[in-house]
């Protein structure tokens, strides 16, 4: 690979899932790129399409725009940029989606939450606590 930047995005999308199967989801995987339908660069990063971003000039807007795109290719509920922080590892990277996004987010984390709570509190408690001290 003679592109510099190709080798940068390559080697960042990697190393996120490489932190995703350790932190998160073994089966993650880098996407095969679809073009016009593209569905985000990484598969197995729960219910997100995710654009991952290593460049020096940062653009929200357009990676937004691009993650929201591709959340509906891929049939998944929320979509977010992945952006690498310069000089930096995995876990000190942004994960950045618009407010709307995050809204239904949050919403849809509190409704879970909610009903877990009173279908069963004591797995509710316990897994609260493993959150809370994993932070």
């Amino acid at each position: 690979m003679s592109n510099p930047s190709k080798q940068r995005g390559t080697a960042w999308e990697s190393a996120f899932v490489a932190y995703l199967r350790e932190h998160h989801n073994p089966d993650a995987r880098r996407n095969v790129q679809m073009g016009a339908k593209d569905i985000g660069d990484v598969d197995g990063y729960f219910l997100h399409a995710a654009e991952l971003k290593a460049e020096k000039s940062i653009t929200l807007a357009d990676y937004i725009a691009q993650a929201n795109r591709e959340r509906i290719h891929a049939g998944q509920p929320f979509g977010c940029a992945v952006v690498k922080r310069r000089m930096k590892g995995v876990a000190d990277g942004y994960v950045v989606r618009d407010v709307r996004t995050d809204v239904r987010l949050m919403n849809r984390l509190f409704d879970m939450e909610n009903g877990l709570r009173v279908v069963d509190p004591q797995l509710y408690e316990a897994l609260d606590k493993r959150h809370r001290e994993a932070a």
